[in-house]
């Protein structure tokens, strides 16, 4: 396959797939572990388990644009499974594994998804309840389980499972399929069906081509010099993300590098720490996270290695911040600055990159919204630099990338080769590249509100220049907070700046058409509670924890520190702490932890009361 047809994205994930495996048969593509046992497939190996999968699939009457939806945590699997539709001309639907049988029933039957695969037991409960409730999946024909544990008595027709199926496969009748149903795809057919977050209403289904998705992938590759020798990642994210797609199965592929898949959720620093990946993918809540464990823990260590950590971090933060400002690489540069950099990195800087499982990566990113100024600041000071990258669903992904010559604070890249961009009279960003999508699944009049028939895409964003090569994005334009006095606020960069504290897990800023700015805030059980505990205040779980007046005084502390930020009109003049945690499961939260702001502000209507009384809205 030649340089030009991979730079202009000439190409599909399946023939990847078999260029690789002709190219490195023996090369680990996949680690799983299994017993306690990391164990390795092999790109030849990898390739002979998803032929033997597009025989099954074909045997069992899939078709040329038939559906199939997988409802799974990542596995081996998932990408076998994927492969396999595309290369017989399908396409794929991902579903979060966390979603209820509700919003997997919307999914299967917008889709019309004659397949459906399910990870274990519990995936099947949610296709059975979804196929037994309301409409039903009348589409539905076929339900292949990959783990079958506890299913003994399950008695439904459709069901069959995976291991029964791969086993009975010709080989020979594999091969001949596989040929003969890649000469058959092309490079601008539909092979991805992505559901959008649903924030604001139904989730749509984004189409998205194997030159969309390609293009985006061939652009990190390129930017980071990524290879064989260099990418080695963790899948971690939904495989139904946008973000672990491009990463786990389109970059893997380009690079011929390794994907090591977690246990499970709650696996992931254990499994972090044993891989140490390369490169490392994390939506701003897994970086702010990685940033509060951290603090906490230092917190919690000796009195010692506190002090030295705050005092290296200081005098190494004045270069760094510098150095962001003008957009430079936060490496040191005077031979002063790389004996300050040794000596913190020998003292405490590289245990806590070896703590967090990072001390091995050489490329460190982060996308998906915009994240706290702070938590990029950390990483950068302890010499693991975070590049922001900006995309949607619709875009294919990544659209705007940082590195090492446009890398300046509070940016989020330059944009790809190929992408152009404008910034609309309202400040909206919009695009046009060979990443854009083909439009939604079923939904015409929707397409036809973001996507002109010149090809440019309405993001939905707000942006604005930060220099010459990066833009900035200030914030979703729909969730842009206009008060009564007509001031324009952006409520990611208040929530980012509250949720810096290691005692405030998550932040929603009201004031739209109020006379002032407020906020709900959920505290982070672990870091209050261990500081409730050090007082000696009792508790019993988190709603009595979040009521003690001390929390609020301690809240309002960290309130009146990101204010500082902040002018006047834009700071936040009183707040409620949540009785419960917000959750997916009770509709406050999107299956990517995204905020649902409408339903939270109706949800938590008394709440707000409290807070502006008789004001009308």
């Amino acid at each position: 396959m030649s340089q030009a047809m991979l730079a202009a994205s000439d190409t599909t994930l399946p023939h990847l797939l078999q260029e690789r495996a002709r190219r490195t048969p023996d090369a680990v593509a996949i680690r799983e572990k299994e017993l306690g046992i990391w164990k390795p497939t092999s790109w030849r190996g990898y390739e002979r388990r998803v032929k033997d999968f597009a025989l099954v699939l074909k045997s069992l009457g899939f078709r040329r644009g038939d559906r199939l939806a997988i409802a799974s945590d990542d596995t081996a699997e998932w990408l076998v499974a994927d492969i396999a539709v595309q290369a017989l001309g399908g396409v794929t639907v991902g579903i979060y594994p966390t979603n209820p049988w509700q919003e997997l029933q919307y999914i299967v039957q917008h889709s019309q998804s004659r397949f459906v695969i399910c990870g274990d037991q519990e995936q099947v409960d949610k296709v059975l309840d979804a196929s037994a409730n309301g409409d039903g999946l009348p589409h539905l024909e076929r339900i292949i389980v990959v783990d079958p544990r506890g299913m003994r008595r399950y008695d439904d027709p459709r069901l069959l499972r995976w291991g029964d199926l791969v086993a009975q496969a010709d080989h020979s009748a594999a091969d001949r399929l596989w040929n003969e149903s890649l000469a058959a795809i092309g490079p601008d057919d539909v092979g991805v069906i992505v559901y959008t977050s649903g924030t604001t209403g139904k989730p749509k289904g984004a189409q998205l081509t194997h030159r969309n998705l390609l293009y985006s992938a061939e652009a990190l590759v390129q930017t980071y010099g990524l290879n064989a020798d260099n990418y080695s990642v963790l899948c971690y994210l939904p495989l139904c993300h946008v973000a672990e797609r491009i990463c786990s199965i389109n970059v893997h592929c380009l690079t011929g590098g390794t994907v090591n898949f977690a246990e499970s959720i709650d696996t992931i620093d254990t499994n972090i720490r044993e891989i140490g990946p390369t490169v490392f993918l994390g939506m701003p809540r897994v970086w702010e996270k990685h940033r509060l464990r951290a603090l906490i823990g230092l917190n919690e260590g000796k009195p010692y290695q506190k002090w030295l950590f705050e005092r290296m971090f200081e005098r190494i933060r004045k270069r760094v911040e510098r150095q962001l400002g003008e957009g430079r690489p936060t490496w040191p540069e005077t031979l002063g600055e790389r004996l300050e950099m040794f000596l913190a990195d020998a003292t405490i800087f590289r245990a806590m990159k070896r703590h967090m499982g990072l001390d091995h990566t050489v490329v460190r990113i982060c996308g998906g919204a915009p994240v706290s100024p702070e938590t990029l600041l950390f990483f950068a000071v302890l010499g693991l630099p975070v590049f922001q990258v900006y995309g949607l669903t619709e875009s294919g992904g990544i659209t705007f990338i940082q590195h090492r010559g446009a890398m300046r604070a509070g940016a989020a890249g330059a944009p790809i080769r190929g992408v152009e961009y404008r910034l609309a009279g309202d400040g909206e960003i919009e695009l046009r590249s060979p990443t854009v999508f083909k439009g939604y699944l079923h939904d015409d009049q929707a397409t036809r509100k973001v996507l002109t028939p010149d090809g440019w895409l309405s993001t939905g964003d707000i942006a604005e220049q930060a220099d010459e090569q990066e833009i900035r994005i200030v914030d979703r334009k729909k969730e842009i907070i206009i008060t009564s006095g007509g001031k324009n606020i952006a409520p990611s960069e208040l929530e980012n700046a509250l949720k810096e504290s290691i005692y405030i897990r998550e932040a929603i800023i009201l004031g739209e058409q109020r006379h002032f700015v407020a906020a709900l805030i959920q505290i982070n059980i672990d870091s209050v509670g261990k500081w409730a505990q050090d007082r000696g205040l009792a508790y019993t779980n988190y709603r009595s924890l979040s009521q003690l007046p001390e929390v609020f005084e301690l809240i309002s502390d960290e309130v009146e520190r990101a204010n500082r930020a902040f002018a006047r009109v834009e700071s936040i003049r009183k707040f409620v702490i949540l009785a419960k945690e917000l959750d997916h499961d009770d509709g406050e939260l999107t299956a990517t932890q995204k905020i649902k702001r409408s339903f939270i502000e109706k949800k938590y209507a008394a709440e707000i009361d409290r807070i502006y009384g008789k004001e009308q809205a």
